[in-house]
This record gives structure tokens, C-alpha cells and sequence, in this order.
């Protein structure tokens, strides 16, 4: 079955076909002209298709809105690409006081045909001002329409929708670009949608069982939805998603019969004044008798958003924030804190002998909230690591200094207000604990037994990937996607499994070994809470785009230990990334009962002597551990050459990296 287009090709698709239907339509932005074909690849081959309509523009986004709003005036029609969402503030003038108004403000109904596509959200690492979601700043103008691109909805019948009812905004995740569209009502094993209300309306999804909660959330939150659904589904709880094409003006009409009990209402943006506080009101105007409880809202927290990743994911809405949220009663009212004038204090120990001031990261509890001694109430980050910070009394917690601030030593940051004078004991000192999560036992297990039952033999090559290296930069550049040198090696595993099936097995008993139709490889992930091994599944029939997607998936997950037990297994060979620029060679472990197990080190600059003189290369070493009662050094050496001639051979190099 061919698979479904990414969005970034859905939108792209759309944008050619409505420029071979309509003469008039023209596109404006800054290098949105091939080969490089906007920032984001939307508007590719269009200028090659259409140069006299297409038109590159200096770096003033309030010039071109101005530009697009007179033509659209005259009686032509525009798409107009903020190269960042973010950038879309220095067009408001124009869209509010300009476009907007002029469908109205002539005495007769004028057509404005303009349609502003505006890449929103973060996740990608591109700091406060590249990141935004600033959705909520255009709500509520009169005649202007807003859209969000969602996987669900194919962007032809959108974008033609908007541009007929303009002036009109289309929101586009950045992250879902890579995505793929969902087709034919699937989403996955346990879940199925329906559209309700048109190509601007509704998508529904459901597990086909009764909704204990409704989830309700723009495009660009759609897929952490859906990990929150299906994380809940484990727990037995039964949730739909709705996910609108339009987000303003607000038609909730054709979903009011789907809503009922508890409705969570999910976006990536901070609070205040947003699409789901408009869609929150609407819904305890209509449906009050029908809710359980008030509807809940969730965003994204109150701050700029990071550069850094680590930081970045702590501030922007996820799917454990959704999980988490459900899984407190948000009908029982707070406890009020007791009316103390004073408490004990919780001031900012030293913690090293570096540093004299931290970054309050983060609260763990919420202020007011009880505590008892040994609660972890807050972290703070120092220049080498992050410290839990515990409670010493017990008592009701209220907070001084908000996240984000930093600190001198010693300084008060919150006090433990109630808490009894306690007499003082002896202080004995504590020792330092970490309990694994189930997750990291499973490892400790499979590690141990490998230990003590594998017979295991390791080789290794060294692998010239200059070649691979510019080509993963070039599909990067043509996706969007982040594909590296890890994802090249995964995707060449999975390749050799036609000739080499036997390593990819599983020994049964001494003399017996499963073999598999279909090559799963597990890849190793410690972002610093411990070791996971995530299954790709069915890499033979995945791009390499696709595979890099699920790792991007797998690395936050494994920052925020979220795993579901059924991601953690079935793995038929495993690749150990040690991609650290000063790892040379890493000896794996076969995770039992695997009988192989490929490890990658890190990139390294090497000088080398060719027929023309010293030249300089970059390598990397590939090495492979192995089960010795199965696999003999020959077919282990075989294997590696094979996995190799993949990422330097040009002829297999292609076939790798072709989509």
C-alpha cells in the first residue's frame, strides 16, 4: 500500500494544484523561490511551475502583508508565507486594521482573498522567538477566519476554503510537517476517526468504546493527544480526541452530541485569552447538564520558550502533562492553606564548592500544596547538574521565588507554613538512594542474564561516511526531518536482514533459533535517566524519514521515562548509539535472547593518504557483538561489510536514503 504523503506534501500538493486552477492566485514570502523552496520545503517547485506569480521579498513582513492586502483589494488572490509564526507580529497591523476591515468598510461586501501561512509551535530547538504558538493573538478579529493544518484533514479542500472566505490564516505545526496524513479512518490498532462537519470541520477519534473523557485540541497537539489517549487507554480509560480544521470562527454545532462527561480542552500555547478558553465557555454555556466537571484547560507553562532541549520540553504542553492532568479530581475543591503568619524556611543549600548562585528549574509540588518531610519540592539546576531539593518539615508549602529565577546561596524560596516545632535530634547522615523504574529493571534483567549465558565474540570496521554525511544533509534539507547518521544505520540493519536472517533471531533452546519475517531494531537511549531500547518496527518498509521520526519520538520519551511496556520489546536486533565525538568503540552487550547486537561510536576527523596526497575523512566504527553458539566471525565480519557498503557505496547510499 503506498503510503500516506507528510504533511509538508499534503500542503504542498495543494499549494501547485490551486495555482494550476486559479490564474490569479499569487505567492508572496521570503525564499520561497527553488531550489530552496521556503524554510520549511511547503512552497517547493512552485516558482519552477509558476514565475511569474511567485515572488521572493525582502526580509519586512509588515511590507509584505501590505503588498498582499492591495492585492487581494484588486481583485487577486495570495498566499502569503511568514517564513516563522513568530514573525506574523509585525504583519498585525496590516491583517487587523487592513485586511480584515476592508471586507466590510467600503459600504459593500468586498472578497479579500488572502491566506497568511504561519509554521507555529516548538519542539525543534529554535528558541523563544521561532517557537511561538500565537494563535490566541488572532482570535476574535471580525472577518477573519482562522485554520490550523491537522493530520487528519487533507489541505486542498482547506486552503481553497480559506482562500474563498478570506482573510484567512492557516496555522502549521512545525512539527507535524514530518508527520504523515491519517487515511481512511485509521489511526492505529485501537483507534479510528471520522470527519464530521466537512474538510473545515471535525475529525473524530475514538477506540470505538464509550468515552470516559473527551480530549479536545488544535492540529499541531493531535499526536501528543493520541499518546495521551493511548496511555490512558492502558489504564482503562476510555478517551476521544476531536481536532477542528477551523478554529475561528467557533463551530463546536456538529460536535455538541459527541461531548459529554469529563473534556479536557489541550493547546501548546500559555493561558489566557486562547481558542480553548473560547471553546471551554462555549461548552459550559451549552452543555453544563452534561459535564461531570468543569471543563479542564491545559497549556503550555507561562515562559519564553528555551533553545535548550532539555528545558524546552519542560515548558511546552505533552502528553504526560494531559495523562497527568486526568488523573487528578479536579472536582474536589483545594485544601486551603492554614493562616500562618510564619513558617519554617526553605532556603537554597550549597551544593558544590563552584558555584554561588542556581537556577530555580522547576517546583515539584504546587504552592499551597501538603508536604512531609522527604518530599521533593523543587529543583535546582547548578553549572554541573540538577538537584531535588526535599522538604524538612511537615506542613503547607508557600513559595517565595517562581521558576526560572536565580538565586544566591542561602536565599529564601519558599516556607513550609503549620509545620510543629519538632525537638532536635542528632542529624545522621543520609544516604543517597535511586530506586530504577520498571523500565530500567527490565534492562538490569535482560543485561544480567546476557552476562551469564551469552557466549559473546565482538568485531569491528571503520567506515568512511563523508558521502553519507552530505547526503543526510541534503534530505534534511528536502524533508525537514532531522536524519543523522544513526537513523542511516538503523534503516542499513534493516537492509541486511534479506541476506543475514539468521542474526537477526532468537535462540530457542541449544540447537534451535526463531527467525523473523520482518526485521524490529531496537536502538539504545539514555537521556540521562537511565538506559531504554525502543523498537522501530518494520524498518524494512520504512523510510529513513519515518525512522527518524520515531526516534525523535523515542528520545523524548526516554527524557521523560513515558515508555509503554509494549515499545520496550519485540526487538530482533539491537543498535547501541555512542555517538559522543570522543567515543572511538563501544563493546555492547547482546541483550538476550538477541543474538547480535551493532554498536555505532562517534564521528572522527581522520587524515588518510590517497593517490593525490593526504586528505582528510571522517569516520565512524562500527562494531558487533555477538551470539558465538550461532554466528561465526566470518558472517559476523559479512554483516558488518554489508551495513557498511550501505552508508559509502553510492548506488547502496541511494537505495538507503531514497523515500
Amino acid at each position: 500500500m503506498t503510503p500516506a504523503p507528510r504533511v509538508v506534501e499534503n500542503l504542498n500538493r495543494a499549494l501547485h494544484r490551486l495555482f494550476a486552477e486559479r490564474a490569479d492566485l499569487h505567492l508572496l514570502g521570503e525564499d520561497v523561490l527553488d531550489p530552496y523552496g521556503g524554510a520549511f520545503k511547503v512552497t517547493k517547485g512552485l516558482s519552477s511551475g509558476f514565475p511569474d506569480r511567485v515572488l521572493t521579498t525582502p526580509l519586512s513582513e509588515a511590507g509584505i502583508a501590505g503588498v498582499a492586502a492591495g492585492l487581494a483589494v484588486a481583485g487577486d488572490q495570495v498566499v502569503l508565507e511568514a517564513m516563522f509564526g513568530d514573525f506574523a507580529a509585525l504583519m498585525f497591523d496590516q491583517i487587523l486594521n487592513m485586511a480584515s476591515k476592508s471586507v466590510t468598510m467600503y459600504g459593500r461586501p468586498k472578497a479579500m482573498r488572502v491566506l497568511v501561512r504561519c509554521p507555529v509551535g516548538g519542539n525543534r530547538g529554535y528558541g523563544p522567538t521561532h517557537s511561538q504558538s500565537v494563535q490566541k493573538h488572532f482570535m476574535g478579529i471580525p472577518n477573519l477566519g482562522l485554520y490550523e493544518a491537522t493530520p487528519f484533514h487533507d489541505a486542498y479542500p482547506l486552503m481553497a476554503h480559506a482562500l474563498d472566505h478570506g482573510p484567512s490564516i492557516l496555522f502549521e505545526d512545525k512539527v507535524l510537517y514530518t508527520r504523515r496524513l491519517f487515511q481512511d479512518g485509521v489511526v492505529s490498532d485501537h483507534f479510528r476517526y471520522s470527519l464530521v462537519g466537512g474538510a473545515t470541520g471535525w475529525a473524530h477519534v475514538t477506540s470505538g468504546a464509550p468515552a470516559d473523557v473527551v480530549i479536545i485540541c488544535p492540529g499541531g497537539v493531535a499526536h501528543r493527544a493520541l499518546e495521551a489517549a493511548e496511555a490512558l487507554r492502558e489504564q482503562g480509560v476510555s478517551a476521544h480526541l476531536l481536532v477542528p480544521a477551523q478554529l475561528y470562527p467557533l463551530d463546536v454545532e456538529p460536535v455538541l452530541p459527541l461531548i459529554s462527561g469529563r473534556v479536557v480542552v489541550a493547546e501548546e500555547s500559555t493561558a489566557g485569552g486562547t481558542w480553548g478558553s473560547d471553546v471551554a465557555a462555549v461548552l459550559h454555556e451549552r452543555l453544563w447538564g452534561k459535564l461531570s466537571a468543569p471543563v479542564l484547560r491545559l497549556s503550555s507553562a507561562d515562559s519564553i520558550i528555551p533553545s535548550a532541549r532539555h528545558l524546552e520540553e519542560r515548558v511546552l504542553l505533552n502528553s504526560h502533562h494531559i495523562v497527568t492532568a486526568l488523573g487528578r479530581d479536579h472536582c474536589e475543591a483545594p485544601q486551603a492553606v492554614p493562616e500562618v503568619t510564619a513558617g519554617a524556611p526553605v532556603t537554597a543549600p550549597k551544593l558544590n564548592n563552584n558555584d554561588t548562585t542556581y537556577l530555580v528549574l522547576g517546583w515539584l509540588v504546587e504552592d499551597g500544596a501538603k508536604v512531609e518531610p522527604g518530599t521533593a519540592i523543587l529543583e535546582l539546576e547548578t553549572s554541573k547538574a540538577i538537584e531535588e531539593i526535599e522538604a524538612t518539615e511537615a506542613g503547607y508549602l508557600r513559595i517565595h521565588v517562581q521558576q526560572g529565577v536565580e538565586v544566591e546561596v542561602g536565599a529564601l524560596l519558599a516556607e513550609i507554613v503549620g509545620a510543629k516545632t519538632a525537638v532536635a535530634k542528632p542529624e545522621v547522615p543520609k544516604q543517597r538512594t535511586h530506586s530504577l523504574d520498571r523500565a530500567q529493571q527490565g534492562t538490569a534483567m535482560v543485561v544480567s542474564k546476557a552476562h551469564q549465558e551469552v557466549p559473546a565474540a565482538f568485531t569491528a570496521i571503520e567506515v568512511r561516511v563523508d558521502a553519507l554525511l552530505e547526503r543526510l544533509r541534503q534530505l534534511s534539507d528536502e524533508t525537514g526531518a532531522e536524519v543523522g547518521v544513526p537513523e542511516a544505520v538503523v534503516k542499513a540493519v534493516a537492509g541486511a536482514h534479506a541476506d543475514f536472517g539468521t542474526l537477526f533471531g532468537s535462540l530457542v533452546d541449544d540447537t534451535t533459533v526463531a527467525l523473523v519475517d520482518t526485521p524490529h531494531v531496537a536502538v539504545t537511549l539514555d537521556a540521562g535517566k537511565g538506559l531504554y531500547a525502543p523498537v522501530i518496527r518494520d524498518c524494512t518498509d520504512r523510510s529513513i524519514v519515518d525512522i527518524s521520526d520515531d526516534m525523535m519520538d523515542f528520545r523524548m520519551k526516554a527524557w521523560r521515562g513515558e515508555f509503554a511496556a509494549a515499545e520496550l520489546t519485540g526487538g530482533s536486533i539491537t543498535v547501541s548509539l555512542n555517538t559522543d565525538d570522543d567515543v572511538l568503540l563501544v563493546q555492547p552487550i547482546v541483550m538476550w535472547p538477541q543474538l547480535c547486537m551493532l554498536s555505532v561510536g562517534g564521528l572522527r576527523n581522520q587524515v588518510v593518504l590517497e593517490d593525490d596526497g593526504p586528505s582528510n575523512t571522517t569516520v565512524v566504527t562500527l562494531g558487533l557483538a555477538y551470539d558465538h553458539r550461532v554466528v561465526n566471525g566470518a558472517e559476523a565480519v559479512a554483516f558488518l561489510r554489508a551495513v557498511a557498503d550501505s552508508l559509502r557505496k553510492p548506488d547502496r547510499l541511494e537505495k538507503l536514503v531514497s523515500l
